[in-house]
């Protein structure tokens, strides 16, 4: 009976987030070990579905990295990084976006729908919706940035009850380009920004963003997060996912959020807990 109680009471603590949170666009950028251990990827859907069935209007916005290295590898690609980001060939975009739009995004797309979720793949070549020019000027090879992004393909994916799914894959404004590979993080921000997203959702491998002791810090403003730059304790591969989610906030999105993949149910836990479980990051404290 105690077990029942709890749960009853866990219900009723969710409830006033749900409420919030009804009817609201709410972009998920899935990666990590969340994409790849069976069991959370499973515990992802039924998440996904879960937010779909409360009135929450999910977008997922995936990555794909550790798959496309494995390929290009085995099949003798040579790729090099400059500052973290991929330099992708004219050779090597023929398999980042079959890994991407071909294997991954369909490989979610399925999962979900066996769950019932009427989930849609898509990537920015569909309808054209999201262009991207070579970022640098072409120091990136296809690695693009992202110039425009038409939200009313997704929205209307939206509207008719559809859990779009985007691959991070982008056309050129040039006629016979293979288009662009675009960073999934910076996809998931413009995606945010163009569709009018309540929120922004990361899931990594780590807890969130931590302190010089390793400790988790559960909320940020935009002050912090520079000082926190300027004195290293946001290092590596987090200063892109702190540097989207400002850029998101900036366009409108009013919060974001990043979160640890790996604990089982980090979506629900996120949204519909006081305490939460990541890090939040908004305008001012």
């Amino acid at each position: 009976m105690q077990h029942k109680i709890q749960t009853a009471k866990t219900l009723l603590e969710a409830l006033p987030f749900i409420q919030k949170f009804n009817g609201s666009k709410i972009v998920i950028k899935y990666g990590g070990s969340a994409q790849i251990n069976p069991e959370l990827k499973k515990m992802f859907a039924r998440d996904i579905l879960l937010l779909q069935l409360v009135g929450i209007k999910p977008v997922v916005v995936h990555g794909g990295g550790k798959r496309i290295n494995e390929l290009l590898a085995q099949l003798n690609i040579k790729t090099d990084f400059i500052d973290g980001s991929r330099v992708t060939t004219y050779e090597a975009i023929k398999i980042v976006e079959m890994v991407l739009s071909g294997e991954i995004n369909k490989e979610i797309v399925s999962l979900l729908n066996q769950f019932d979720a009427k989930a849609i793949g898509i990537s920015g070549k569909d309808a054209n919706c999201i262009k991207a020019v070579p970022k640098e000027g072409g120091k990136y090879g296809y690695t693009g940035y992202i110039d425009h992004v038409n939200p009313d393909v997704i929205n209307n994916l939206i509207r008719e009850n559809f859990i779009p799914v985007i691959a991070p894959i982008a056309s050129s404004y040039d006629d016979d380009h293979p288009g662009f590979n675009i960073n999934a993080d910076l996809m998931a921000c413009k995606v945010a920004s163009a569709i009018g997203a309540r929120k922004i959702l990361f899931l990594t491998d780590t807890a969130g963003v931590l302190d010089k002791d390793k400790k988790l810090i559960h909320s940020l403003s935009f002050d912090d997060v520079e000082k926190f730059k300027k004195d290293g304790t946001i290092s590596g591969g987090m200063i892109p996912k702190v540097d989207a989610c400002i850029e998101a906030i900036k366009k409108g999105v009013k919060k974001a959020h990043i979160i640890d993949g790996r604990v089982e149910h980090s979506l629900l836990l996120e949204l519909f807990t006081s305490e939460g479980i990541g890090t939040q990051i908004l305008e001012k404290s």
